[in-house]
């Protein structure tokens, strides 16, 4: 009777080990997230601007050490603070919103630091383009949120892309950079 005990003891603990290991699936928080960008400007300053509508999906296994990340960006949502650049960047010079409403970011590789994300290697659709890019963590983070009384992960994550790569080239013989910062605040809810 005592071997059986132990035996099942041994299968529950076995199963609940399995159960932790499996990929969970967490919804992008958007009142957590927010996608900006910086690029310099005549190299006296920097122009900032940010996108207020996103949404998405995060796959994580921590034990597996494994994700997938799907990220919408409403380009129209693109906010400087100022009207008028706001406006200029919207327009074919720069991200032509009229005709590529979304970007979009997919990732299926993480690469962990321990147990904790420290990249994520995906694609960035921008202009109708796809290219590579790795977003790197500053931090990473996943916890019990006491108000959605739900597990909550993510993190602070950035890139310098060349924006001429996706044909965002306006600006170039005045002077503007091609590099640009991207930085990923991110939440997302386990579902």
């Amino acid at each position: 009777m005592r071997h059986t005990l132990l035996a099942l003891a041994a299968i529950a603990t076995l199963s609940v080990g399995t159960a932790q290991a499996e990929s969970a699936t967490y919804a992008v928080d958007p009142t957590h997230t927010f996608v900006t960008f910086e690029i310099g400007h005549m190299g006296a300053s920097t122009n900032r601007g940010r996108f207020d509508k996103k949404e998405g999906s995060v796959q994580l296994d921590r034990a597996g050490k494994t994700g997938k990340v799907d990220l919408k960006i409403d380009a129209t949502s693109l906010s400087t603070g100022t009207a008028a650049f706001d406006k200029h960047l919207q327009s074919a010079d720069f991200f032509n919103v009229a005709q590529f409403p979304t970007i979009g970011f997919t990732a299926e590789k993480f690469v962990f630091n321990g147990d904790k994300v420290s990249e994520v290697v995906g694609n960035l659709t921008l202009l109708g383009k796809t290219n590579p890019v790795t977003l790197k963590a500053s931090q990473f983070n996943c916890y019990q949120n006491p108000m959605l009384k739900r597990e909550v992960c993510g993190g602070d994550f950035d890139t310098t892309i060349q924006r001429s790569q996706w044909g965002m080239t306006w600006g170039a013989n005045y002077g503007f950079p091609d590099a640009v910062r991207l930085v990923v605040q991110v939440e997302a809810v386990k579902q």
